[in-house]
């Protein structure tokens, strides 16, 4: 019924839309995508307005295509955004800064006790739990926490040392 209505009266429909949305090819698109819509095969029930009834349809179906396209980004915008964006590979004095913190961090580690170094490597580089750490080593969950504990002291004294 709905769609024999839009055939019929489609150029109609068409102007209404026209004044409603202001664009010609936006009321032949939104027309367009009722049919679809309409082809669907979905069951609209009694209609008592019909031109009234795929006028609104028509509108509603603008709007959400007028919003799809007010979210999406102009070429210009996307350019300007990309500019913005942070490189994110270090540059070449980054890079020596960070090898630099690296070696000071090893030589560090070198200096402290074997168990707190092994501890160290395998809560912080191999990402093991404490207990995990405990099992592995053969040793309580205190002493892992205890030399977690010292090994943090140590490197922010470290640290706060390095920034004076």
């Amino acid at each position: 019924m709905l769609l024999d209505y839009l055939g019929k009266h489609y150029a109609t429909l068409k102007r209404r839309l026209t004044r409603k949305l202001g664009s010609a090819e936006d009321a032949g698109d939104a027309l367009q995508d009722t049919w679809l819509r309409l082809k669907g095969g979905e069951d609209y029930g009694p209609i008592q307005n019909p031109g009234a009834y795929l006028s609104r349809m028509a509108v509603n179906i603008a709007v959400d295509v007028q919003r799809r396209h007010s979210r999406l980004l102009s070429g210009a915008e996307v350019d300007e955004l990309l500019e913005e964006m942070v490189d994110p590979a270090p540059d070449p004095a980054q890079a020596a800064e960070t090898r630099s913190e690296l070696d000071a961090l090893f030589r560090l580690l070198d200096r402290m006790p074997e168990r707190r170094r092994a501890i160290a490597l395998l809560v912080h580089a191999e990402g093991m739990t404490q207990k995990e750490t405990a099992q592995r080593l053969g040793v309580s969950l205190r002493t892992v926490e205890y030399e977690l504990k010292r090994l943090h002291e140590r490197l922010e004294a470290h640290l706060a040392a390095e920034k004076n």
